[in-house]
Parts: structure tokens; C-alpha cells; sequence
């Protein structure tokens, strides 16, 4: 069964439901991101990694608020392909392009779910040989049980486990342009149908 692309009004905010995080809180916390990890990583060769397309935003402002010198690049995963829930495989869509070897590797996710998607990615980035890989998740998923565990160094904000689109999350690929974390109206989605990082 193929994923649909919702119905959409004529705005998208009407089919949020509630905010959970406005476009001003994310921005103060993405600051305080940037500021502890520009202190962390302070005379180190440090590249984020951030994987699409859920973590392209995300990845944008962080860049944007670490005040050290450091690099980014993009990789790709998929666990679902064109069906509605997760098959419970990894695909990697994309490898890195830039020289990863004894640098230190920032993986940047927008969710920390399932965490089978990070959990692939690390072991794919440290065939490159980093000084080290880390994690830094937008959001922290309070969920009871996880398929994957792994470590994550820096967390955004956590949240309760909820149908949420918007900076980056999308549902059917879209909402990923609202500037807000919403709760999506469960008119427009199946429960269950979500991507599990």
C-alpha cells in the first residue's frame, strides 16, 4: 500500500491541530545547540552530517549557529521505500562526500525514534574512519521501547510520542516547510503510519 499525499487546505497550518514548539523556541534552543557544541568541539576538525531529508533544516540553522570552523555534508536512508510503515531495513540512499577521516563527526537527525536509521548511518560514516561520530537529535522521542538503541550527545527537546510534522518532519513529504513542530489533525494520517528514525 503506497503512501497518499494528504488533502490539503488551502493553508497548511489548518491542518495542525496544536503547536508544540513555536518557531521562536526552536531557534533559542537551536542557539544554545550551536554554543555548546562550538565549545566542545573547539580546535577540532568537526563536519555535521545530517540525514535527509528530515534533518535538512535542522542541519541549515545548526550550521549557521556553531561559531567554530567545521564542514557539513548530507547522507541519505530509507526504511520504508514506497509503503506506509517500516519494513524494519535500513536502505542507504546516499554516502558522504566529503573526507571523514580523523575528523569528528556531528551525525545530525531531526527524530530519534526507532533508532534503526541512526543506528545504520553510524556504522555506515565509521567505515570512513572519523576521530569520532556523535549524535545530535532535534527531537528525543519518549517512546517505551526502541529496535535500536544509541547514544545521543545532544538533544533538542524531547517530546511525548505524537504525530508531529513541520521543521524538516514531514507527513507524505509535506509539512516539512512550516516553521513549527505541530501535532498533525488525525483526519489527515493513519496512526502509525510515521517514520521511525
Amino acid at each position: 500500500m503506497s503512501r497518499t499525499a494528504p488533502r490539503l487546505k488551502a493553508s497548511a497550518d489548518e491542518d495542525i491541530t496544536e503547536i508544540l514548539l513555536t518557531e521562536e523556541q526552536i531557534r533559542e534552543r537551536v542557539k544554545e545547540l550551536g554554543v555548546q557544541i562550538s565549545a566542545d568541539y573547539q580546535g577540532r576538525e568537526l563536519v555535521l552530517v545530517g540525514i535527509l531529508r528530515g534533518a535538512l533544516v535542522f542541519v541549515a540553522d545548526l550550521s549557521r549557529a556553531i561559531t567554530i570552523p567545521h564542514t557539513f555534508d548530507m547522507t541519505g536512508a530509507s526504511s520504508y521505500g514506497p509503503a506506509t510503515s517500516s519494513s524494519g531495513r535500513v536502505q542507504i540512499t546516499k554516502d558522504v562526500e566529503v573526507n571523514l577521516r580523523n575528523k569528528h563527526v556531528l551525525i545530525c537527525e531531526d527524530i530519534y525514534d526507532s533508532g534503526r536509521t541512526l543506528g545504520a548511518i553510524g556504522s555506515l560514516l565509521r567505515v570512513h574512519h572519523p576521530a569520532s561520530v556523535e549524535i545530535c537529535t532535534f527531537l528525543y522521542k519518549k517512546v517505551r521501547r526502541r529496535a535500536y538503541h544509541v547514544d545521543v550527545k545532544y538533544c533538542g527537546f524531547e517530546i511525548e510520542d505524537r504525530f508531529v510534522v513541520g521543521y524538516g518532519l514531514d507527513y507524505a513529504e509535506h509539512y516539512r516547510h512550516l516553521p513549527y513542530l505541530g501535532v498533525l489533525n488525525s483526519r489527515v494520517h493513519s496512526p502509525g503510519q510515521r517514520k521511525k528514525a
